[in-house]
């Protein structure tokens, strides 16, 4: 067996309605004065209203932080921060998607009353030095698994984003409640759920870090997150259907923070950063292509995939076939969810094929952990075959 590391938060609680503890959550952590990172639609819709006056009860200061946007960016992060400062915040609240919890990250890092680095010397992997504030995530979507990375992407540019990767960015605790994605739109649900088994599929083969926790982690995934989507798009009230989608994006999280992602997620940003296509619908767009494209190396853990996407609707066969019924599965997926399926369907004009082509294949700190190698004209037949 071959030596490797796993990190992952440090505690995690499932538990339909454990939102509205929060506050005692964070008085136990001696929390006096807490910042809640969260964004617009959240606060609009009342998703907070039962949770706040909790704090006033448990004798804890809370504030809201509520601009963060999709694709949050380095102007978001620093208002966030300031109002953190302000307050004098000692510990932060992510409560939304990923990017409310990526935000929420780099607050806990930048508001540390000893932090001395600006924002600009984070980018990259390991630049992180000294302590963070305290950190709690409450994931709203089953997706991102930001809850239990140790990474925060920020926009810098109108097509450009940076990534900060640091194992100071693992929260102490991700809270996985159900409740708070009651009332998720199916198309949100749907995205962010097949974002979630990227996720997992992507652990699964991943060349360079795969272990052997990362691989049980995502198996278990990839069957929860099968074995619910469905439910959870189709019928949104079943809070059973919801809760299991949380712990599968957790647990595909925990993976893939461990043996990272590949192709699928190469393809997937410049879809985001050119047209502004959703990152789990990007990602839902390419993956039956990338998988076509990577069986002739990924057979076998592809045909032991199938058997936990399908279960006892698995075909018999060799692993080929398997393997097959996988992809057909996943292909089929995404129109039965409502989601489109196609490039053109997303606004994406056929000239603008070789450009992504260019783009993605500039991902190889992603590229590395495909099973197999994809050259620029790869990634270009791929994204012709999505089209």
């Amino acid at each position: 067996m071959q030596p490797f590391t796993f990190n992952t938060t440090a505690q995690l609680i499932s538990e339909s309605g454990a939102a509205r503890r929060l506050a005692e959550l964070c008085r136990a952590r001696g929390a006096r004065r807490v910042l809640i990172v969260t964004d617009p639609g959240i606060a609009r819709l009342g998703m907070l209203d039962d949770i706040v006056p909790g704090f006033t009860q448990a004798k804890v200061s809370v504030a809201l932080f509520t601009e963060v946007n999709a694709d949050p960016t380095e102007a978001c992060v620093l208002a966030a921060t300031a109002r953190a400062r302000h307050i004098g915040a000692d510990l932060v609240i992510g409560f939304g998607g990923g990017s409310s919890m990526d935000v929420a990250k780099l607050v806990a890092l930048l508001a540390h009353p000893e932090c001395r680095q600006p924002l600009s010397a984070l980018y990259g992997i390991d630049r992180a030095e000294g302590q963070r504030l305290p950190l709690i995530q409450v994931p709203t979507t089953a997706g991102t698994g930001s809850e239990v990375t140790a990474v925060a992407v920020v926009t810098t540019g109108e097509t450009t984003k940076m990534g900060v990767i640091s194992p100071l960015l693992f929260p102490d605790l991700a809270l996985l409640d159900a409740d708070r994605t009651l009332g998720l739109p199916p198309a949100i649900t749907a995205a962010t759920g097949i974002d979630a088994m990227v996720h997992a599929i992507e652990a699964y083969t991943s060349k360079l870090k795969r272990n052997p926790l990362s691989a049980m982690l995502a198996r278990e995934a990839l069957r929860l997150l099968a074995s619910n989507i469905d439910q959870a798009v189709h019928n949104g009230g079943n809070l059973q259907a919801r809760q299991a989608m949380l712990l599968g994006a957790c647990l595909a999280g925990q993976a893939f923070a461990n043996a990272p992602v590949a192709a699928v997620h190469a393809l997937a940003y410049p879809l985001g950063g050119h047209f502004h296509v959703p990152h789990g619908l990007a990602n839902a767009l390419v993956l039956p292509h990338v998988l076509a494209f990577n069986r002739p190396e990924a057979v076998t853990d592809y045909a032991v995939l199938a058997s936990d996407l399908l279960g006892p609707r698995l075909r018999p066969g060799d692993a080929y076939a398997q393997s097959q019924q996988l992809i057909d599965e996943l292909a089929e997926l995404v129109p039965r969810c409502g989601l489109p399926n196609r490039l053109r369907e997303v606004g994406v004009p056929r000239h603008w094929l070789e450009p992504l082509a260019e783009d993605a294949f500039k991902q190889q700190r992603l590229l590395v952990n495909n099973p197999r190698e994809v050259s620029q004209a790869d990634a270009l037949a791929i994204y012709q075959a999505a089209y």
